[in-house]
């Protein structure tokens, strides 16, 4: 890919001006609209939003679909990796104020990305924020802030999980804001999961994210 190439995935840019770029990482259900929608509600809020198409393409609406393509996706995390940074230095270069670091978005399966990219490539990313994902990682390399939002009851990404995030974050001594929401599960703050959609909670993640931001 050539250096002004446009990565594959999706773009939505503000009407006028920009506060920074915002890469928006996907779940295992692939760059779908909700995703999408997730990009052009950052637009509308002011900043310049891509998220990268790990998947290329490919969409699943099921349990097992979204497991197949995470676990072809686990045969290749070096190369979906490498086009995360891709999307990065993209973005960087490509938001207004040009070449300042980036805020991150991730929800599970793009949450753990978010938060590895935070630690190895750390000049790019200075806010992230993870939807029920977490990483067992080393922070003391980052330089980030950062914001949780998990669910109550989550099988994929339990209470330990969480309280293991907060510890190293603390460990390391990057500020960190870790909420909780009541009564929820995974994929809450998603409108397409009708199965476990919460809109007071997902609203209220959306606000706290975009305070976070600013």
């Amino acid at each position: 890919m050539t250096e002004n190439a446009v990565p594959e995935g999706y773009f939505a840019q503000p009407k006028s001006g920009s506060r920074r770029g915002v890469l928006v990482l996907h779940p295992w259900w692939g760059l779908n609209g909700t995703l999408r929608g997730v990009c052009d509600r950052l637009a509308t809020a002011g900043y310049s939003a891509f998220a990268p198409d790990l998947y290329h393409g490919q969409i699943a609406t099921t349990i097992p679909e979204a497991e197949a393509l995470s676990h072809a996706l686990d045969t290749r995390t070096k190369e979906a990796f490498a086009e995360i940074v891709a999307a990065a230095d993209f973005l960087q270069r490509a938001a207004a104020p040009t070449g300042q670091p980036l805020a991150i978005i991730g929800y599970s399966l793009g949450a753990y990305f978010a938060l590895v990219l935070s630690n190895t490539r750390p000049d790019l990313v200075s806010k992230v924020v993870v939807f029920y994902g977490t990483g067992a990682l080393d922070y003391t390399k980052a330089r980030a802030s950062y914001q949780g939002h998990f669910a109550e009851n989550d099988p994929y990404e339990p209470a330990e999980s969480v309280d293991a995030l907060a510890a190293a974050l603390q460990q390391a001594g990057r500020p960190a804001q870790i909420f909780r929401y009541p009564g929820t599960g995974h994929w809450f703050s998603e409108p397409d999961r009708s199965d476990a959609y919460v809109p007071s909670a997902a609203e209220l993640a959306w606000q706290r994210t975009l305070d976070f931001l600013k």
